[in-house]
């Protein structure tokens, strides 16, 4: 009976910690890539994010353009994240491999949401092939995946009216997180 709180409480950690820390990591790369600030799903973002980010702005100034509250907040909710999940277990952990551990994970995450929008915004354009920026998601979709799309774009054009880079990007992004997975080891 035990052992089902114990994954149950995780369960509810995983779940609120990985949807907030969701929340600001896309905020952080929708500022990072400059993404329109009036659309509806950024001011979502800005509104769910805001009590906890003002704060840590007053203490803690943007450098060159980067969020670095933003940086901060995420790897303290992961840290802590892994922390009450890992002493849920019974484990005491030390900060260094804790604040490790987050990283690793926020790096995965984020090339997990590259990977997924682009996969979306590939899904997207085949069914409205020039539509994709009407609608909100569209829009950010679009804001968030030019960045890696056109650098890809510059190596392989179109080949016969379809564009490849899309492959490109996401071999890449694949070959990153197998990269990653074996640095862990």
């Amino acid at each position: 009976m035990t052992t089902f709180f114990t994954e149950a409480a995780a369960l509810i950690i995983e779940v609120v910690f990985g949807l907030y820390i969701l929340a600001v990591l896309l905020r952080f790369l929708f500022q990072l890539v400059r993404a329109d600030f009036y659309n509806p799903i950024s001011q979502f973002l800005v509104a769910l994010t805001n009590p906890l980010l003002k704060p840590l702005r007053r203490v803690i100034p943007g450098m060159y353009g980067i969020d670095v509250a933003s940086l901060v907040l995420l790897v303290a909710l992961k840290g802590l994240e892994v922390f009450l999940i890992f002493s849920l277990g019974g484990y005491a952990l030390e900060p260094l491999p804790v604040i490790i551990a987050a990283v690793v994970d926020l790096l995965r995450l984020t090339i997990n949401i590259f990977f997924y929008a682009i996969l979306a915004r590939v899904i997207l354009s085949w069914f409205m092939p020039y539509g994709v920026r009407q609608n909100p998601a569209g829009d950010l979709l679009v804001s968030l995946t030019e960045p890696l799309m056109r650098p890809a774009r510059r190596l392989i054009p179109p080949v016969g009216g379809l564009d490849l880079s899309p492959i490109v990007v996401l071999v890449a992004l694949q070959l990153l997180q197998l990269a990653l997975a074996h640095l862990l080891r």
